[in-house]
């Protein structure tokens, strides 16, 4: 019985055994295939980090207006009797959008222009009669001044006239119309706005600071929020005075806007760019290249291994920034000139990891294939 007890002790223990050493064998030739196992290198694009041309720019925020634009209104108060526009029509300078009734005026003006067509024959005749010595000269000043009086008459009864019309003070586009056919209307009620769309203006404001780079004709560009295309366009206007409550000074630019596509309207909240002189000799990269943590700004730096120099591999340098432009960043210390920057797959890569260069997917070189 001791026996047989002995001899199960003995085949639990070697199957135990067995059990761990198993255990012990596969964990260690694990790790050992993973440690050995090769790295696959990550796929990343690049850029190089050259010397460029930079535009250095002023940015502010822009209210877009048009250089001509007015609310039409009426001087004399009355009946809508003819509305002449259609809404979101060009109309000429001059030409007629809106007429009160103007019967009595009408009739005014056609009876001063016979009164006046009486007098002047009183005139003729009152000279006539001086010339013969028949007249006095007191006959005569009387029918000079009535004839004078009778013209006078006559263009106050013309100005009533043309006070119960609206005319189009210069060419543009016509806004709805807010009055209706038959609606009495008193003075200084609103008909429509009137746009010149063609040439726009912006008014924006620069800090006092910056007063000193801004000159009339410099270029400016705008923007639209949440489009890429810009409109160009040049400094007009410069305020003489600084606001004292706020330091800044207002400034005005005049856009030639697109005769298609996109546009400007008046009212759009924009994006001012300002140009200054440009810069050469300046190192700028994509703004997807730095990366931005808690220790720094950083890039990682395509280079050849040390040990096997037909490999490739990534490292880490931390950078100094400057300014921004577009998507594009400056440099100003800790990157070397011809330095092989990434611009796209840093999220797969640490310090010392391979990698394999593709830049058919890089999206600046594309765009500049393009663009050639």
């Amino acid at each position: 019985m001791v026996k047989r007890f002995i001899i199960a002790i003995i085949l639990l223990g070697l199957v135990a055994g067995g059990l761990v050493g198993f255990n012990l064998f596969r964990d260690k030739m694990i790790a050992d295939f993973f440690a050995n196992m090769p790295v696959q290198p990550s796929t990343v694009s690049t850029v190089e980090a050259a010397p460029r041309r930079w535009q250095p720019t002023l940015g502010a925020i822009g209210t877009v207006n048009a250089a001509q634009g007015v609310d039409l209104t009426v001087e004399a108060a009355g009946i809508v009797r003819e509305i002449l526009f259609n809404s979101n029509s060009q109309v000429e300078a001059g030409q007629v959008l809106l007429r009160l009734d103007d019967v009595v005026q009408t009739a005014d003006v056609e009876a001063a222009r016979t009164q006046q067509d009486l007098d002047r024959l009183n005139l003729e005749r009152a000279r006539e009669l001086q010339g013969r010595g028949v007249a006095t000269s007191s006959a005569l000043d009387a029918a000079e001044a009535a004839a004078r009086a009778s013209e006078a008459q006559l263009a106050r009864a013309t100005a009533l006239l043309e006070q119960r019309r609206v005319d189009a003070p210069f060419g543009g586009t016509i806004g709805l119309p807010r009055i209706d056919l038959g609606q009495y209307i008193a003075p200084g009620t609103v008909v429509a706005t009137l746009q010149d769309l063609e040439t726009m203006r912006v008014d924006f404001s620069m800090p006092e600071q910056q007063l000193s780079f801004l000159e009339i004709g410099q270029p400016l560009h705008v923007r639209i929020q949440g489009t890429a295309h810009a409109f160009d366009g040049e400094i007009s206007g410069i305020d003489p005075r600084v606001d004292p409550a706020s330091r800044m000074v207002a400034v005005r630019g005049t856009i030639r806007n697109s005769s298609d596509g996109v546009r400007l309207t008046p009212g759009q909240f924009v994006r001012v760019e300002i140009d200054l002189p440009p810069e050469d000799g300046v190192i700028a990269l994509p703004q997807t290249a730095v990366v931005t943590s808690l220790y720094g700004d950083y890039v990682y730096v395509v280079r050849p291994r040390e040990d096997d120099a037909e490999m490739l591999e990534a490292r880490q340098i931390f950078v100094g920034i400057g300014r921004r432009s577009d998507d594009v960043i400056e440099v100003r210390s800790g990157l070397e000139p011809g330095a092989m920057v990434v611009t796209a797959g840093q999220n797969r890569l640490s310090n010392g990891a391979p990698v394999v260069v593709d830049n058919t997917v890089n999206p600046m070189i594309r765009a500049e294939a393009e663009a050639q």
